[in-house]
């Protein structure tokens, strides 16, 4: 493979990593898309609110939702788009939330989707994330 067919991308007007990783990598016809969650660019996330008194409500709807979304922007970046995914690693803090989640997903994908495989993790890099995302993607490079 040729380096001109390696391309790692941090992708404008997306919340930047917290580390030092782009937020997708294409390896010839293939995208990979880093873990993605509901973060905002201002670092702050949907489906998420804190109350006065500190109160916090979590909802797993518009988080899944919102991280599909970003996943959606990053994958635009390389001319590509949901149904170009071929597979997804779901992490959730939470398989309370499967259902809540599930539901999200469907709005999305049907059988002929991307693979998926969804795990329970101890946690996310920040309290309030109930999920994150990461996925492979095929997208022949332009000739």
């Amino acid at each position: 493979m040729s380096d001109n067919q390696i391309k790692a991308t941090v992708v404008q007007g997306k919340a930047t990593p917290r580390g030092k990783f782009p937020h997708i990598k294409r390896a010839g016809d293939f995208l990979y898309i880093s873990g993605t969650s509901s973060r905002r660019t201002d670092n702050t996330f949907e489906g998420v609110q804190v109350d006065a008194m500190g109160v916090t409500n979590l909802d797993i709807r518009a988080q899944t939702r919102a991280v599909i979304e970003n996943i959606r922007d990053i994958l635009k970046s390389e001319g590509a788009d949901l149904a170009d995914l071929v597979e997804c690693g779901v992490f959730l803090v939470n398989m309370n939330d499967f259902g809540g989640y599930n539901e999200v997903w469907a709005e999305y994908f049907d059988f002929s989707g991307p693979t998926r495989t969804t795990v329970a993790v101890h946690q996310l890099p920040h309290p309030h994330l109930l999920i994150e995302i990461k996925g492979v993607a095929y997208r022949p490079l332009a000739k």
